[in-house]
């Protein structure tokens, strides 16, 4: 074998080992866990009053947007505790949720954080100072 073809064919073995050295693998369906284990892809977030991940669009109390800037509608979601002291909000674009902390008497009551507050009158509402952003049923 003379010094071309041997040159030729180490060129030949090279080329599919550098191929596969620059090709990605593909990312494993699932594997996007965040710190509490919830898988984001498969749609899960993690609730601190759960204390477990959950889905946003399988929880009973989702609120829409009422006055939508662009052309869709987002949602927010309220999950409250076992004893409805505290009510979770998550609302489109925040990073995390907010915990809501019960005032009032029964039948008035009234869940706070800043200047958020969350109310049932006819059906759920959340404001923002005394501006209703978030109804619903």
């Amino acid at each position: 074998m003379n010094t071309r073809s041997i040159l030729l064919n180490l060129l030949l073995a090279a080329v599919p080992a550098l191929a596969f050295a620059q090709t990605p693998l593909p990312q494993k369906t699932g594997g996007d866990k965040d710190k509490h284990g919830c898988i984001g892809s498969a749609g899960y977030v993690f609730s601190t009053i759960k204390n477990d991940c959950v889905r946003l669009f399988e929880q009973e109390i989702r609120l829409k947007e009422t006055n939508p800037k662009g052309t869709f509608t987002s949602e927010a979601v309220v999950i409250f505790s076992k004893n409805r002291k505290k009510a979770e909000l998550f609302m489109p674009g925040s990073a995390s949720s907010l915990i809501l902390t019960r005032t009032g008497k029964e039948g008035g009551y009234v869940w706070k954080k800043g200047n958020l507050s969350f109310f049932m009158w006819k059906g759920y509402v959340l404001k923002r100072g005394k501006k209703v952003i978030f109804a619903g049923a």
